[in-house]
């Protein structure tokens, strides 16, 4: 497949990151907790965003790319919003103020592009050099989607060996002092609960580059549509965390949503590196082109079926039964989401 025109690229790449700077510098200007309806309206411009990008590239390089970056930034939003679980699991175990927790998310959402780059890098050397690795990525997301489906896949990211290590070995108080890295406590310069934060959502983000990565590799073996795609279905995570709040955590069928695409995305990882085999001990080191290849349309029906499914089986569960839905939430979150309410009140009676 041709590779994407470099002027598209550049161009592409260039506006992304002007309105991700723009996005940052509001994140810290304004300090505060969004509203539904403002976390709302920046969600669905950054949908609608990612899909205008998808229709430039399917007029300028056709409609193989295009169909691509939909699957992938697709695969990327899915797995985004587990993501973005964890993120609630972390903010709410360490009692991250609500005015604080969009300064530190759009951190998160950069090291999380930082990481996925490196990853991207990685990959597609990997990728040219090494046919095989194919094989190790598909197995790898297979485990990945047993693991998310049946086990604790991520485990408490509020307690990890790296967070007591830093708790060991840095000076740090346990109060906030405002969005400071550093505050003096009986005039002795220690860090704040930020850093220990920032430790355990970069952990993450290294966590799920690594899920997040073979999987869109699956779909494209173009690094700028797979860094796109990542980068789209990050933007506006931050909005997405205030606008559905402790609701991911009761959508309990999503997690087997996400398991289903990894599998497939890794079943179909497996299929190519049989059909492009150069393994000696396989069909001689011969292709085996009687195996079937999964094309990115049917993979895009897949993506979107699977996660349609869980999304509204999810959904039902709740409004037949939304009180069993709140019971299975921990309590670290329910009391950010008593906490959430108390701040709603204070500022109606304000306004009032």
């Amino acid at each position: 497949m041709p590779a994407v025109p470099v002027a598209f690229e550049i161009v592409s790449l260039a506006v992304i990151v002007l309105i991700l700077i723009a996005d940052i510098v509001l994140a810290y200007r304004r300090p505060h907790v969004p509203t539904t309806r403002e976390s709302t309206l920046w969600v669905v411009f950054y949908v609608v965003l990612a899909l205008i990008f998808a229709g430039v590239l399917l007029v300028v390089d056709g409609p193989d790319h295009a169909t691509e970056f939909v699957a992938g930034w697709l695969t990327e939003y899915s797995l985004s919003i587990d993501n973005l679980f964890v993120f609630i699991v972390i903010m709410a175990g360490f009692a991250v103020p609500k005015k604080r927790q969009q300064e530190v998310l759009m951190i998160g959402i950069i090291l999380a592009l930082i990481f996925r780059g490196i990853f991207i890098l990685i990959g597609a050397q990997l990728i040219e050099n090494f046919s095989w690795i194919f094989y190790i990525f598909g197995a790898f997301l297979i485990y990945t989607a047993i693991t998310q489906a049946f086990g604790n896949e991520h485990g408490d990211q509020t307690d990890t060996a790296l967070i007591r290590f830093a708790k060991r070995h840095l000076s740090v108080t346990d109060e906030y002092d405002g969005g400071k890295l550093r505050t003096t406590v009986n005039g002795k310069r220690m860090f704040t609960p930020i850093l220990i934060v920032l430790i355990a959502i970069g952990a993450t983000d290294v966590l799920f580059a690594l899920d997040s990565i073979p999987a869109i590799f699956g779909i494209t073996d173009s690094p700028f549509i797979v860094y796109t795609a990542n980068i789209f279905a990050l933007m506006g995570l931050r909005q997405l965390y205030f606008l559905l709040g402790d609701l991911v955590e009761r959508l309990k069928y999503l997690k087997y949503g996400i398991a289903f695409i990894l599998a497939f995305i890794g079943v179909k990882l497996i299929l190519h590196a049989l059909h492009e085999n150069e393994l000696p001990f396989l069909n001689g080191g011969e292709h085996i082109t009687a195996v079937p290849e999964i094309g990115t349309g049917l993979s895009l029906g897949v993506i979107v079926a699977a996660m349609a499914v869980a999304t509204i089986a999810s959904l039902i569960s709740i409004k037949r039964n939304p009180e069993a839905s709140l019971a299975d939430l921990k309590p670290s979150h329910i009391a950010a989401e008593r906490e959430r309410q108390a701040e709603e009140e204070e500022r109606a009676q304000h306004h009032d």
